[in-house]
């Protein structure tokens, strides 16, 4: 595989993440006018959140972490 093909691939990788977030976030109750402010205070949070360990491992129980921080801390992102 050539190099422009797999950062190809992993944009588009990013892209597909980066929408499930924001139907992860849609769930979780937040308006869908206010999903792109959802989805960059979630990426803010991370660190916030779980420290800046780069090597931790990021499953659900870590993104239902954020999530909840996020209700908390920006309630006006999610419907009342």
């Amino acid at each position: 595989m050539r190099e422009e093909d797999l950062d190809l691939d992993i944009e588009e990788l990013a892209l597909q993440l980066t929408d499930m977030l924001s139907v992860a976030l849609y769930f979780a109750g937040v308006q869908e006018e206010k999903l792109q402010q959802a989805t960059d205070a979630y990426i803010d949070a991370i660190d916030e959140v779980l420290g800046d360990d780069d090597d931790m491992e990021m499953g659900p129980p870590e993104i239902i972490s954020i999530i909840n921080h996020l209700k908390k801390t920006q309630p006006d992102l999610f419907f009342s």
